[in-house]
């Protein structure tokens, strides 16, 4: 009897290819194509007066030397606005090259191809761009001043403004008992994947057909923008992602200038085009996520129940807004978390500034409305005297409650109504794993000791799977191997593993029978990509439907040959049989062969199908009038909304009472993603996605200086944590399916992420006593709260005695 695969932890089925080098990334392919560097701008904000590339030109090997007046065409247009929305009031996008001004510091202006990425490079080293600088807007208060400009036709710097209200905020919270007013910070930082971004075009001009290989999240999406801006028929375009070391958000954007440029040369010099970013470049010129500068005033009542919660926040989205507000619209509906506050108004404003644009960063807003809410529920705490985890649970829609509609609009333009969860047993779940109740007792014995400990909590709802669609297509070849190709691509989620997990039990096939494709148009030419914990919602529920059809199709051909009802046959181990007569039996992969009538016989298995083997019906045709052949099926999953997948974490962390290092000496987390397809892969796209919110937590910040410079560009400066730095992770799951799919499955893949920076600022806030309201958090700045602590505490101290 087969083994049930769906919800056992499988081994990857990608990963021995990968871990014994045998992977395939951009930078592998491509060899003999021409290459590309860029000149790019190195001031944030200047209007480009002059460029001399005659230097250039002369150098043995250079092929060309483009700028924005040799492009032709929509390729010399702004790039697109991907994600429209009525709250955008200026909306502005950059060009493939600059034209006449530059907005931050990394903005291509040139492009260099030559025989070699060397020649390239030392070519634009001596192009030379003359400037008229302009005053640079650095920093969200700074933006949102006002006083200069990022773009002369965007007045405040205001890109977008939107505000949503349900109930009546203005008199529940006058009515409150008790009203609080936070201002809060998370700071600029960045995905930082282990491959950058790259383009390998390929132009066929007999064919007039472009072949593009990109690191990219969404091969539909670049061929469709290349098509567009190199007005070529999109039938003629292809794309596919190789493997990618990486995604995390920053290679859904597209198209990026990159991606028209690179096909754009190929045409044009009619030769292989590649272009790899180096980690300089993805620094400067890719795209960044978390600024925000965040004002939130609650109302409640004495047992810390929310009445009302008003919420302003300011967001940082760079020098141009490509991927729409996308962002802080998950901040501004996702802050609610898994609470109730009965009366609730969000108010935002997305910002230019003269520095690099911000695009989704695992999580994409989560983190910072995670942040504002879990700070908001500590602050109630504290100024109760309450236990925050009784704050929370007071605090928290029912699972009797559910579905539950907040009365928001989400990202995709839905209403934001939770579909599952059961928040007290997450909660019950998360302090047991963690010990909450015996923390007291640690934290006073290790105070004996000399140590300063702290326990922090986050809990949080994430909205995944979002529409519009995705799809599948299952093929059973006559050797019985079954071929799955989906136009999602993958980025080391596993994909390939689930997706076999799923179709192996839909067929009742052995797993290691089913091979997987992603990200392909050439397979599967409708797609939407991998973003927003979408790939095992999206494309497994397609692939299920697809091999649901094969399923039928099979049974329905099988029945015909065993001469039974369809009802009276199964699937098992790739043999369909009669059920309590498994001598009465057929293979899949013969009926694979049967379901394609053959006039050649190509094999020895192809004879079966050929049109003088067996009994036939004369009066019907080969092929039925609504049938096709060979063994196949494609679905498309298009769902009414997002699922909405939950979790809670927990934190003890140590400070040094010297240094004011940071320690984080337990990690908990409980995750609920409904159904759990692998639960090896969940966990470690939870333990990848902790490290992640570590780093942001702890580490990882970009600094720029006044005039737009960015000072930390490099690995040597831009801290990330290391193995060292990111600790021993405990999991729990808690699975409530969910009701609108066939497979009950929620997203995981941003999980680990969202909540951290809100758990590590409550730990360090119980372990030194005072409140953390910006974040990331490094020992110096901690080191300056406490000496800012100590003299207001003696101010006040000193004060009180002196009354």
């Amino acid at each position: 009897m087969s083994t049930r695969q769906f919800g056992q932890p499988v081994l990857r089925k990608e990963d021995p290819r990968l871990v014994t080098g045998n992977g395939r990334y951009l930078d592998d392919l491509g060899h003999g194509a021409h290459e590309v560097a860029f000149v790019r701008s190195p001031h944030a904000h200047a209007r480009i007066t002059g460029i001399d590339v005659d230097g250039a030109v002369e150098i043995d090997g250079v092929v060309a030397v483009f700028t924005h007046e040799d492009l032709d065409g929509p390729a010399a247009d702004r790039l697109p606005l991907l994600i429209p929305h009525p709250s955008i009031e200026a909306g502005r996008t950059g060009y493939a090259l600059a034209k006449d001004e530059v907005n931050h510091v990394g903005e291509a202006i040139v492009m260099v191809v030559a025989t070699d990425r060397y020649l390239a490079e030392d070519a634009a080293q001596r192009i030379v761009v003359t400037y008229e600088f302009l005053p640079p807007v650095v920093g969200v208060a700074t933006s949102r001043d006002g006083v200069d400009l990022v773009h002369d036709d965007a007045p405040g710097n205001v890109a977008a403004h939107l505000l949503q209200e349900v109930g009546n905020v203005e008199p529940a919270m006058a009515a409150a008992p008790h009203t609080l007013t936070l201002d809060l910070e998370i700071e600029r930082s960045a995905c930082m994947p282990m491959e950058g971004k790259g383009v390998l075009a390929h132009w066929d001009s007999d064919e007039q057909r472009m072949r593009i290989h990109s690191s990219t999240q969404t091969t539909t999406g670049v061929r469709a923008a290349v098509a567009a801006k190199l007005q070529l028929p999109l039938a003629q375009v292809e794309c596919i992602a190789p493997d990618v070391g990486g995604g995390f958000g920053v290679k859904i954007m597209h198209p990026w200038p990159e991606e028209v440029l690179i096909p754009w040369a190929a045409r044009r010099l009619d030769h292989d085009v590649k272009w790899t970013e180096d980690r300089r470049e993805h620094f400067t010129s890719s795209a960044h996520e978390r600024g925000q500068l965040q004002q939130v005033t609650v109302g409640f009542d004495d047992e810390g129940r929310l009445l009302a919660l008003d919420v302003k926040f300011w967001h940082d989205n760079g020098a141009y807004l490509p991927y729409g507000v996308i962002v802080p619209i998950i901040t501004a509906t996702q802050l609610l978390g898994p609470y109730k506050p009965q009366n609730y108004r969000v108010e935002f404003w997305s910002l230019y500034t003269n520095t690099v644009l911000v695009t989704p960063y695992r999580g994409a807003g989560r983190p910072q409305g995670c942040y504002a809410m879990e700070r908001t529920m500590d602050a109630i705490a504290a100024e109760l005297g309450l236990d925050r985890a009784e704050v929370r649970s007071r605090n928290f829609i029912q699972p009797e409650e559910m579905p539950y509609d907040q009365g928001l609009l989400f990202q995709d333009g839905r209403p934001l109504k939770y579909d599952s969860g059961d928040f007290p047993a997450s909660l019950a779940k998360l302090k047991a794993l963690v010990g909450w109740d015996d923390f007291a007792a640690y934290k006073a014995q290790a105070a004996s000791e000399g140590r300063t400990v702290g326990l922090g909590i986050g809990c949080y709802v994430e909205g995944t799977g979002v529409g519009p669609y995705e799809g599948g297509h299952v093929h059973v070849e006559t050797s019985g191997r079954v071929n799955v190709a989906t136009g999602l691509t993958t980025q080391g989620q596993g994909h390939q593993t689930i997706l076999a997990q799923i179709v192996a039990d839909e067929l009742g096939v052995s797993i290691d029978d089913v091979f997987v494709t992603t990200g392909d148009t050439r397979r599967m030419p409708y797609a939407v990509g991998t973003f927003a914990s979408r790939g095992a919602v999206m494309s497994g529920n397609a692939v299920a439907l697809a091999a649901r059809a094969v399923r039928a199709k099979a049974l329905r051909i099988a029945a015909d040959a065993l001469e039974v009802s369809e009802e009276d046959l199964q699937i098992e181990d790739g043999t369909i049989s009669v059920k309590g007569a498994p001598h009465a039996s057929i293979a899949l992969s013969t009926v694979a062969v049967m379901s394609n009538p053959l006039r050649y016989a190509f094999d020895e298995s192809a004879k079966a199908a050929t049109q003088f083997a067996g009994a036939f019906d004369p009066d019907k045709p080969p092929v039925a009038d609504d049938d096709e052949p060979g063994l196949e099926g494609k679905d498309f999953y298009s769902p009414t909304q997002a699922t909405f997948a939950n979790g809670m974490h927990a934190a003890i962390v140590e400070t040094d009472p010297v240094t004011a290092e940071i320690t984080i000496l337990r990690y908990c987390v409980v995750h609920d993603c409904g159904t759990v397809v692998n639960p090896m892969i969940v966990e470690g796209q939870v333990h990848g996605g902790v490290a992640q919110g570590v780093g942001g937590a702890l580490y990882e910040r970009m600094v720029y200086d006044e005039s737009g410079q960015l000072l930390n560009a490099s690995f040597m400066d831009f801290l990330m944590p290391y193995a060292s730095e990111v600790p021993h992770i405990e999991t729990d799951h808690l699975e409530t399916p969910s009701p609108l799919n066939p497979l009950g499955i929620k997203g995981a893949g941003e999980a680990g992420t969202i909540p951290v920076t809100a758990v590590i600022a409550s730990a360090i806030e119980d372990a030194e006593g005072f409140m953390i309201r910006s974040m990331p958090i490094s020992p110096t700045e901690l080191w300056d709260l406490r000496n800012h602590h100590r003299q207001t505490s003696t101010t006040s101290t000193t004060t009180e005695e002196q009354a």
